[in-house]
This record gives structure tokens, sequence and C-alpha cells, in this order.
């Protein structure tokens, strides 16, 4: 839910049905109806900001994301797949999934006026706690899994569940509400209707992502498992040197579950992980079928019993997160550089011109995908 403006508490019902209600495309400046406040964050495309609505006083976050004006201009993102993440974010009413309140557009840009999330990453959350038992993994886990059953239900792949994707409502709460959150490669899956791509983050991806294959609902269930498999050990079970060492782990498709890392693990939950990172996608549970495992579920109180005496490996989940923080804050400087140095090589150019010359990559019709892939990353994940 928005946040409330004099409380800070969650907005009312009827606030909620006001904000979500028809969401029109307003032509007009966001700033009409918003007071827009302070940058929570930014990307390749755009910034995100807080929010309030001016009539109720309730905080949501503005997402402005650059479009590209023309056919020949390479600022921005086309319009057409803002407009596809708005088509598929209009639809969707779930407790785990994040929510489009309003809608704004211009020649270029579009602003997208989403539920505020308060309480941060998830992986930032659990990183902060002294301990946590299986138990409460699963409590995390099962949200993200209803989230995506709903959305599979409603034939929808996200293509890219990843830590930085799952976020908190709230934190300072008993039982915090997990979000989903950026829809920015998600598709409508037609039946007969074949899908690739190439887009997402290496040590995320399911082999068929790697290999130019058909996607399905399948491919986000190896990133669950592989989210699974963090979660529990702290390691992540393709992540090589490079990025072309991970993808080619993932297409081996060869992990271990080693006892320094996993010595508190459930079997249970090794079986969990062992049947989504599988190759075949059709072989791979699904997140109906996941809800309903042992370790998810279970069938009796030994094996609950077995859930509660199993812990996360804090030490090491504590190491990954930091890693997985100080790169994603390496990515962001090596953006920025590399844009300043665009604009120093490119100054004599018109805006236009300069983004033509400096960004644009041939792609050879005989490259592997995987190496489109890996020049596709930054802009696609």
């Amino acid at each position: 839910m928005a946040e409330d403006g004099g409380a800070g508490g969650a907005a009312s019902n009827s606030t909620q049905d006001e904000s979500s209600a028809a969401l029109a495309l307003h032509p007009g400046s966001v700033e009409e109806l918003y007071e827009l406040l302070e940058t929570l964050g930014s990307g390749h495309f755009g910034v995100v900001r807080r929010c309030r609505r001016r009539s109720t006083g309730v905080f949501y976050a503005a997402k402005f994301i650059k479009t590209r004006r023309g056919r020949g201009s390479r600022r921005g993102l086309e319009r057409a797949q803002v407009e596809r993440e708005v088509g598929i974010l209009r639809d969707l009413q779930h407790p785990n999934i994040m929510r489009l309140h309003d809608l704004f557009a211009s020649k270029s840009q579009m602003v997208l006026v989403l539920e505020l999330m308060r309480g941060g990453e998830l992986f930032d959350f659990i990183a902060e706690k002294e301990m946590l038992s299986e138990e409460e993994a699963i409590g995390f886990l099962a949200q993200i899994l209803r989230g995506v059953q709903y959305l599979h239900a409603r034939h929808i792949a996200h293509f890219d569940l990843k830590p930085e994707n799952i976020m908190l409502q709230d934190k300072d709460v008993p039982e915090p509400q997990i979000k989903i959150i950026d829809f920015g490669l998600a598709q409508k899956l037609e039946d007969g209707v074949t899908f690739k791509s190439l887009c997402g983050t290496p040590q995320y991806i399911a082999p068929e992502v790697i290999n130019y294959e058909p996607l399905s609902s399948a491919t986000d269930m190896w990133s669950i498992g592989v989210i699974t498999y963090i979660l529990l050990s702290g390691l992540s079970p393709f992540q090589g040197e490079t990025d072309a060492e991970t993808l080619s782990n993932v297409l081996d498709g060869a992990y271990e579950f080693e006892e320094h890392h996993f010595s508190q693990t459930s079997e249970m939950a090794k079986d969990f992980i062992r049947q989504l990172l599988v190759k075949e996608p059709r072989e791979r549970m699904t997140a109906s079928e996941c809800l309903v495992h042992p370790w998810i579920k279970p069938l009796s109180r030994k094996q609950a019993a077995k859930r509660s005496r199993s812990s996360i490996n804090m030490k090491n989940f504590r190491k990954f997160n930091a890693r997985r923080k100080w790169k994603l804050s390496y990515n962001m400087v090596s953006a920025c550089n590399r844009l300043c140095r665009m604009r120093l090589l490119c100054g004599q150019r018109t805006e236009d011109e300069e983004l033509r010359g400096c960004e644009s990559e041939q792609e050879d019709e005989g490259s592997h995908p995987a190496t489109l892939l890996r020049r596709r990353r930054s802009s696609c994940s």
C-alpha cells in the first residue's frame, strides 16, 4: 500500500480505490496531481522519485522513463516496450505484486506512479538478522511463489526474477509483505506463439535464454531455484569469475550442495531446489507445485520439525549480499563514467546523434546467443 502523508500508515481502502480506479493516461504534467520529492533511485533510462498526491497526501513512487522520440533516436526505451509493461501492470492486483496507480505521458517520457516500497530489498532485510530459520525463509519464499503463481495463471512471465526485484512493503512490522517489482521484461504468453529473448541477468537466467530457445513460465521457476539456493547458503550456484564463465556454468547445469555451506540445510530444501534447477523446462516444478512441496507445506509433524531445526548460513549470506551491493554500485559508477566519456567524445553532436554514434553495437548474424546476451545485458537487465 501507499504511505499515508499524515501518520505514515497504510492508505485507506477508499484512497486505494481512488488511486487505482480507471487508470487513465494523463497527457499533462505529473506535477499537476503530485508533489515530487527526493530521488529514490536511478537507472539507464530514468529515475524513481518519491511523490505525494496533492488531493490525499498519500505517498507513492514516480518512475520516470525516457522514451525514444522517433525511429532514428537511440535515447531511452522504445515507447512500445514501456506500453507493454504498463499494459501488464494495469491488470495485476495481488498482495505480492507491486501496483500501478497512475500514468502520465509526454513525447519524451512516461511516468508510472507506483506503490511505494518502504521496506527495501528482501535480501538486505535478511542480511540484518542475527539468524534465520528455514521456516522463516519459507514464509518469504511462499509469498514470492504466490505472486508468481498469480502471474503464471494469467499467462504472464516475469523473466527478471532476482533479489533486486523482490522488495518489502514495510520492514518494521511483525510479518513483512513481499512485493515483486519491475515488469520491464515481463511478457504476456500466448498459445501457439513462440517467444524468445536474450535479456536477463547472467546468474539468474535459465539455459533456454542463453540458447535462444522458446521461453515459458518455467523460465521463471529456474530463477526461483537460484534465489532459493542463494537464500539458504549465501552462494550462487553458477557464479563464475566472469559473465562468460557464469553463462557457461548455467549451460552445463552442474551445481552441488557443499557440506561446508549446506550443513544446516534440510534434505527437503535440497530436494526443492533440485526440482527447479532442471535443464529441461517441462520437468521443473510449477509455482503451484512448489506451494504444495513438503518443504513449503509439510505433510507431517516430523517434516515441519525438520524445517524449524534447519537454518540459513547467515555468515555466507551476508558476504554474498555485500558483494552483490558492491557490484551494483560498481556498475552504476561505470555507467556514469561511460556517459561522461560519451559527452566528452561527442560534445559537438546533437543529442540523438551523440547516442547513436557512441552506443550502437553491431551484432554479427553469426554471433553466438551467449555473446549477444552479454552485449545486451546492461540495457535489458
